[in-house]
């Protein structure tokens, strides 16, 4: 047993929910924690700024808890500063008796089919991170004129993506929605939206909240052929088990929605259920899509995988997103699992190629396990962590007594780095309210970095 600092220093990296998370579960039981939280925007929050939808508010109320998190007396926001390019981790393992990394899954998973690279195939995480002003996609530019748009996959990124481009955008008009995403949806000529998953129904990865919101957009009917809820067997076995909630209430949504068939609304979504893209058509652009039928047989997990059949259709799109999973990136100086998309780790203690514990670094959220589960998920992954953490500073793992390095204020401050404090960020956040006030909405969102930087820097000059 080792004697704890009386106030341990813990550098977190990524101000998203995981990075929130991890700073509570320290405050709660270390009160005395000084915790430095890193994010290469000058904004936290993460995807509940940037990823959660416009039309979800509710959602982003969680940042109220973010805000008590921040007012803790230990706690500071380094905004602004990339770690692996202002600072290294290794300085910030030395400038600190622990370092988190919760950066989360910040790139998309490719289909790896022809023709994916045209113009008018976009990332998912691309449009979303558009709509919500994301300052990354702030520049990105979708052919809204298309008539007919395509969604791979069935998660809630795919049904989020679905929903905003079906839904009148009159009613994105009291959202957080950034100004140029309203007027381009505006002026959309989308009338189809077609979501495919390769698998069938009971596989669909999303929420029965979020799916049955498809079926309650006014003008918008949801489609699906009755033939495609025919299951298999395994799937009719996992079903009757009646174990798996969320499949049956989605089932249950399906069934509806090919019970009562096509009203002649003005826009639709159809489904596409055991279907997988192989080609995207086109010369200088997307043009259309070929998808193949599978076949769902059994495999080793208890579940089925899709066997692609000699069916092949063509849909007639021009403009594709692709939602097929997510993926983190790697931190110079950080172990990274390439083929997984995640830092190795054991339960949330970094491992290096022998598999051996990094002592003092440590991962929560997405960059630990992968992109599952929801913002709450990730409060639980946090903690887990936490505890290892409390656990390798009371048993002398991470050495306690050890001279930290320079602080990293300095090194920061030396090298010019433009830093974002929380102060900064509220000031930011005040600026947008009362942009958004005007227009009857809850805020206008800034997506340019230098704007922000100028709006920090007048609010510092107060």
């Amino acid at each position: 047993m080792t004697s704890m600092p009386s106030a341990p220093r813990i550098a977190i990296i990524g101000a998203g929910p995981s990075g929130f998370y991890a700073a509570e579960a320290l405050q709660k039981t270390l009160p005395d924690v000084v915790i430095d939280l890193f994010d290469r925007l000058p904004t936290p929050f993460g995807l509940v700024r940037g990823g959660v939808a416009p039309d979800h508010p509710k959602i982003k109320s969680v940042t109220r808890i973010y805000d008590r998190i921040a007012s803790h007396p230990g706690f500071r926001f380094f905004g602004h500063v990339t770690v692996g390019l202002d600072v290294t981790v290794p300085e910030l393992h030395a400038a600190y008796h622990a370092v988190i990394i919760a950066t989360g899954a910040q790139t998309d998973r490719q289909l790896g089919i022809p023709g994916e690279q045209l113009a008018g195939s976009h990332a998912a995480t691309d449009f979303v991170g558009w709509y919500n002003g994301h300052p990354d996609f702030s520049d990105r530019r979708f052919d809204l004129t298309q008539h007919e748009a395509a969604v791979i996959g069935l998660g809630n990124v795919a049904i989020d993506v679905t929903r905003i481009l079906a839904r009148d955008p009159e009613t994105l008009a009291p959202t957080d929605l950034v100004s140029p995403a309203l007027r381009a949806l505006h002026e959309s000529a989308l009338t189809s939206v077609h979501v495919i998953g390769r698998r069938g129904p009971v596989q669909a990865a999303c929420t029965t909240p979020e799916l049955r919101e498809l079926g309650e957009l006014e003008g918008v009917d949801a489609i699906v052929d009755p033939a495609d809820l025919v299951l298999d067997p395994v799937s009719a076995a996992h079903l009757a088990t009646g174990d798996d909630r969320t499949a049956t209430k989605n089932m249950e949504i399906f069934r509806r929605w090919a019970e009562r068939g096509p009203t002649g609304a003005r826009r639709s979504i159809v489904f596409h259920f055991a279907a997988s893209p192989v080609e995207v058509l086109g010369d200088a652009r997307v043009q259309g899509l070929r998808i193949v039928r599978n076949d769902l047989v059994p495999d080793d997990s208890g579940s089925v995988r899709a066997v692609p059949t000699n069916l092949v259709e063509t849909l007639d799109v021009g403009l594709i997103f692709r939602s097929v999973g997510y993926r983190g990136v790697p931190i110079d100086g950080v172990p990274f699992d390439d083929r997984r998309g995640v830092i190795p780790n054991a339960a949330g203690r970094v491992v290096d190629d022998a598999g051996e514990a990094v002592p003092g670094v440590y991962v929560c959220g997405w960059i630990k396990r992968g992109p599952s589960g929801v913002i709450g998920t990730n409060k639980s992954c946090a903690a887990d962590t936490v505890a290892l953490l409390i656990d390798d500073l009371t048993t002398g793992v991470i050495d306690v007594a050890r001279q930290l390095g320079t602080a990293v204020d300095g090194l920061l401050l030396a090298r010019g780095a433009r830093i974002v404090d929380w102060s900064g960020w509220q000031a930011l956040d005040r600026a947008e309210i009362e942009a958004g006030a005007s227009a009857g909405r809850p805020r206008e969102k800034v997506i340019s970095v230098a704007e922000m930087l100028d709006i920090v820097a007048a609010g510092n000059e107060r």
